[in-house]
């Protein structure tokens, strides 16, 4: 089974051609102020609701025997999440056709820890829409006009280190395309996970900042998630504490998941506290990630952690995530 891999970051570079998230002229934008995420579902062609029974039953076959029922694609698939370890894991992706274009239909997936082992699946892989209301809407945000404008993940489980293979069959135009990837699991990560105690770090707040806004957020406009330090209301309330930077993301998806937190926090901001904490020393890249990203052991970015009110981690989604699995992560810290 080939292997198509690319990176989410290379993926939307690839399509840039086409458009890029954010940065565009408003005045398209309809008219209505509410249901911007609805009208973007409408587009995905089902692809928001998989059902297992769409897709061919594994019947025996090893992860080669499905893929060679397909017929071959020169698609590929860009990953949105990077970090895997062994147990349950989040893996986003989004598919790409062979003209460089994201491609929406539902979709699911198989896995296996090599081509010729028997794989689990088919997986329902929903996409997830990264489309906010106006009101919430940066201009880095994603619209209805943009090429990538949701993203598919599915939950699997890894049950031991080393690389392991992926196809990704969508349905589209009458017929199912496959697309194989790979994902690289490591024995263990320093990254908090799900049941951990939170580091309690001192986030940047717009006091600590003397009033300089922009020097701890580059959204424009900034966001209203800096009155609060993590130190001070960790244990006390459940927080999302979300590290991205919208301006400066490698992979272009910072700028959508601020807005959709945004977005969430008119809704839960009255029971959960809303963080947003930049990712690079005086916002330059070439100095290095700040403080409370190194706490994380964060290497990528975007992040989302919620926090409960006991301190500990109920939720973290990694990379590219929408308002569903945003919303998802917020009532589990909430339980």
């Amino acid at each position: 089974m080939r292997s198509r891999v690319t990176a989410l970051t290379a993926a939307i570079a690839l399509a840039a051609t086409i458009a890029a998230c954010g940065g565009g002229d408003d005045t398209k934008e309809p008219a209505s102020q509410q249901g911007a995420a609805k009208q973007a579902r409408a587009q995905l062609n089902g692809a928001d609701q998989p059902k297992a029974s769409d897709f061919p039953a594994v019947q025996g076959r090893t992860l080669q025997e499905v893929a060679n029922t397909f017929a071959p694609s020169e698609g590929q698939a860009g990953l949105a999440s990077s970090v895997f370890s062994p147990g349950h894991n989040r893996l986003a992706f989004g598919v790409i056709d062979a003209a460089q274009k994201f491609v929406y239909g539902p979709s699911a997936l198989y896995i296996a820890k090599t081509p010729e082992d028997k794989p689990v699946g088919p997986i329902p892989a929903p996409a997830d829409v990264l489309v906010t209301d106006p009101p919430y809407r940066s201009k880095q945000g994603a619209t209805e006009r943009d090429p990538f404008a949701a993203v598919y993940s599915a939950t699997v489980d890894l049950e031991e280190p080393g690389t392991w293979s992926v196809l990704i069959v969508t349905k589209t135009g009458g017929q199912m395309i496959a697309t194989p990837t790979q994902i690289e699991v490591a024995k263990s990560t320093k990254i908090p996970a799900v049941g951990d105690k939170a580091p309690v770090v001192d986030t940047d707040t717009t006091k600590s900042a003397g009033g300089d806004i922009k020097s701890i957020d580059t959204r424009e406009p900034p966001s209203d998630m800096h009155e609060q330090s993590f130190k001070d209301v960790v244990g006390k309330k459940p927080v999302a504490l979300l590290f991205a930077t919208p301006q400066l993301c490698q992979s272009r998806v910072c700028g959508p998941v601020v807005d959709i937190a945004a977005q969430l926090k008119a809704k839960y901001g009255d029971r959960v506290e809303f963080i947003h904490q930049e990712v690079y020393v005086d916002n330059v890249v070439e100095k290095g990630l700040r403080k409370p990203l190194q706490a994380y052991n964060l290497q990528t970015e975007p992040w989302l952690f919620v926090v409960g009110a006991d301190g500990r981690v109920k939720a973290r989604l990694e990379g590219s995530f929408g308002l569903d699995a945003f919303e998802s992560a917020l009532k589990a810290g909430l339980s």
